[in-house]
């Protein structure tokens, strides 16, 4: 049985209408508890399936791992039945020898919700971590009619959104092949972008060269952040970003669009990088 979506019983109510009782098909959210040598790291509520990835590219996140050479191993683990952790609700990864742990500091072993994954951080100086990566002078040209229609081929490739309308969508774009290159979902949109970039890192893919991030919902700081440590130049979302998020793409020379759907969409840092635009493209400054 999928561990993805869980049927719970409902009762609709429609004016005018009869109420009527049926089971609903609903997004999955549990806990993944994230632990490094057998330390534990962080506690995220996610969306079962991909677990290995979410952890790795929370690492990539973290500044821990840069390339696929950096993991020794990762694998579920059975966790602490006195503290109820299901066998698959448990990831541990084994650094690689000469590979520095996370610091103490970033050890933040408690609960992030599903909606933020900088939550239990001390201040936005503990996340603002340098990336290994330079995305400014990446030389990645954009269409922003391609631009604009990325958010509607990301929802064509959702497995399971079109099944509970509760999951969020992150994917990574090749500009030059004009392919999709990954897919994922999960109740948490930085989970998502978390999956995909542990999906680079398990292809040894990163820096992530000359793609695009797309993702469902608002670019927080947080998606800005994921995207620059790797290495993407090029962030577009269907809704708003926040100020921070602005402010760190203009920082590091990473390109934010956000409000992509249909035939439009607003950039906000880096539009240096689109091509001949029509009157459908808002710049801010």
């Amino acid at each position: 049985m999928s561990r993805i979506t869980a049927r719970r019983r409902v009762a609709r109510y429609t004016l005018g209408e009869r109420t009527s009782r049926r089971e609903d098909e609903l997004t999955v959210e549990e806990p993944l508890e994230v632990r490094v040598g057998g330390t534990a790291l962080a506690v995220t509520m996610r969306t079962p399936g991909h677990d290995i990835e979410l952890a790795l590219g929370l690492l990539v996140s973290e500044g821990v791992l840069r390339r696929r050479d950096d993991v020794f191993g990762a694998r579920h683990c059975a966790g602490d039945p006195f503290e109820g952790s299901g066998e698959y609700n448990v990831v541990d990864v084994a650094l690689a020898p000469g590979v520095a742990p996370p610091a103490a500091t970033a050890q933040h072993a408690l609960t992030m919700t599903s909606a933020c994954g900088l939550c239990g951080k001390d201040s936005i100086d503990a996340v603002r971590s340098r990336s290994s990566y330079e995305v400014a002078g990446d030389p990645v040209r954009l269409d922003p009619a391609w631009l604009a229609g990325l958010p509607d081929r990301m929802r064509d490739a959702q497995a399971v959104f079109e099944r509970t309308g509760g999951l969020h969508a992150a994917a990574l774009v090749d500009v030059e092949r004009d392919e999709i290159l990954v897919v994922r979902e999960d109740v948490g949109r930085h989970n998502a972008v978390d999956k995909v970039v542990g999906w680079a890192l398990q292809q040894d893919l990163l820096p992530l060269r000359g793609t695009v991030l797309v993702v469902s919902g608002r670019a927080g700081f947080e998606l800005a952040q994921k995207a620059s440590m790797a290495g993407i130049p090029a962030l577009a979302a269907v809704s708003a970003p926040s100020s921070l998020a602005v402010d760190l793409a203009n920082e590091v020379g990473l390109t934010l669009a956000g409000f992509v759907r249909g035939a439009s969409l607003v950039v906000y840092a880096g539009d240096e990088r689109l091509t001949s635009a029509d009157a459908t493209l808002e710049v801010r400054a």
